[in-house]
């Protein structure tokens, strides 16, 4: 089976998947999508016939396009069940796919580069607010993650083991010291970011260990 990831150094959603394929230890062949240049690369008709959302990560199968990274994230742990992102028991697995889906659909669409283009241009919103817009999600979604882990025992967001849960938390983290949020009142969520970090699998996936990183 041969594997392309579509993907752009700094997207967070392409990091999760960075994340989720070398934790499977699986290879797969990198194909920078730059997300600035020249208006945008995920806008060219070539890729948009892959990802018609614009988006990136896209992972190519033998030649077809799965998108959205959540989504794949669940057709590797389908495909290959070993070692797994996901609890044995329905109802574990069900609160670390809760966990995933707060960040992935909660937290960080509301900082993604095209929501802040739009807040830029055409509704011209200053910086000083949009930093408010940003701290002010950052905290809600960041504190309710925070609650929702901190009576486990870690070190990972749910046990012994990673799972979809930090796959997601790492690079929302990385996003959020880019716009300089105190992460002081999460240590449940830093304490299963250090877990993760400590892992070569996650550091080969971080943003500046990447080809295209700039």
């Amino acid at each position: 089976m041969t594997l392309r990831l579509f993907t752009y150094w700094r997207s967070s959603a392409s990091y999760r998947a960075r994340i989720a394929l070398n934790l499977k230890g699986l290879a797969y062949h990198s194909v920078p999508v730059n997300l600035v240049r020249d208006g945008g690369e995920q806008n060219r008709p070539d890729y948009l016939s892959r990802n018609p959302q614009a988006l990136v990560p896209t992972l190519e199968v033998d030649g077809m396009p799965l998108t959205q990274s959540l989504a794949i994230m669940e057709w590797l742990e389908e495909t290959y069940p070993q070692p797994p992102l996901l609890p044995r028991e329905p109802r574990e697995r069900a609160r670390v796919r809760a966990f995933a889906l707060a960040i992935a659909c909660e937290i960080a669409p509301l900082s993604n580069l095209a929501v802040r283009r739009y807040l830029n241009d055409p509704l011209g919103i200053t910086e000083a607010a949009q930093a408010a817009w940003h701290q002010h999600w950052l905290a809600r979604g960041l504190s309710a993650c925070e609650a929702m882990i901190a009576s486990g025992e870690g070190p990972f967001c749910f046990g012994t083991s990673p799972t979809m849960a930090d796959c997601t938390l790492v690079p929302q983290l990385y996003n959020a010291r880019r716009f300089g949020h105190d992460l002081a009142p999460y240590p449940t969520l830093l304490r299963a970011e250090a877990a993760m970090l400590a892992l070569p699998a996650v550091q080969a996936a971080a943003p500046e260990a990447q080809a295209d990183a700039a």
